[in-house]
């Protein structure tokens, strides 16, 4: 039997009863239709899991029973930030599903020079929903029971000019570096991996980068999407300083 996993921004405590709606409720009802009876594990982001049935479902609103609390799957030993040049909607959303999939800890977009989403304090906001959106989703589907936090956008000028938090080591893909990025990685505890936009990040911004203290390395000699950049080097550093480390 599949397991079920539903995100439910609630305190959830054992034996207690819930009622949730709004996505999570039509998600159980319209897309699983679930029904009374049926197992499902719920969970809040706190890092655990808890097995519970559906008690009831109203309409919108679906009542829930929880029976235990759990550990859930162990998350990254790595605290990996991805630092993500805002790329075109299809393919932001694909790096922020899989990423959250991949295990990071945290993700920051930022505007560069060659982004071409543009975002106001409107668009922003409804960015960060939908974005938040596919974080969940995401975890509900990889079995990860805390959330990665997605920042709210900043240029990236902006955000190097802010302090470098101690012990991060800070990484950005480059073509022509001679350090691989497996080797620049090893040891590591936190990360913080710049990749930028379509057609990558400007000359300027790379040095203002490398004077934040970003070091170039190389996964390869192809230039690569930025969609491919992130996620093939996020498996890196997972394999290298985290999960299978």
């Amino acid at each position: 039997m599949r397991l079920i996993r539903v995100f439910i921004e609630s305190t959830l405590l054992p034996g207690a009863r819930i009622e949730a709606a709004g996505t999570a409720a039509a998600h159980m009802a319209r897309v699983l239709r679930l029904v009374a009876g049926d197992p499902v594990t719920v969970f809040n982001g706190n890092g655990s899991d808890y097995p519970a049935r559906i008690v009831a479902i109203r309409g919108s609103r679906v009542e829930i029973e929880v029976l235990e609390q759990r550990q859930a799957r162990p998350e990254s030993p790595l605290a990996l930030t991805l630092v993500q040049g805002i790329a075109r909607a299809e393919r932001m959303d694909l790096i922020v599903q899989k990423a959250t999939e991949l295990g990071v800890a945290s993700i920051q977009p930022v505007v560069t020079a060659r982004s071409v989403v543009r975002l106001d304090a409107k668009t922003t906001e409804r960015k960060l929903s939908h974005w938040r959106g596919i974080v969940i989703a995401a975890c509900e589907q990889c079995g990860r029971a805390r959330l990665p936090a997605i920042a709210e956008p900043l240029p990236l000028l902006e955000w190097l000019a802010r302090p470098m938090p101690p012990s991060v080591r800070r990484l950005q893909l480059a073509v022509d570096a001679l350090e691989s990025l497996a080797s620049a990685a090893a040891g590591a505890g936190a990360i913080e991996l710049l990749i930028g936009p379509e057609g990558g990040l400007e000359e300027g911004e790379r040095k203002s980068a490398t004077s934040a203290g970003f070091r170039g390395c190389a996964i390869g000699p192809r230039v690569l999407r930025t969609e491919t950049a992130a996620l093939a080097a996020l498996a890196v550093l997972q394999a290298t300083a985290g999960d299978l480390s």
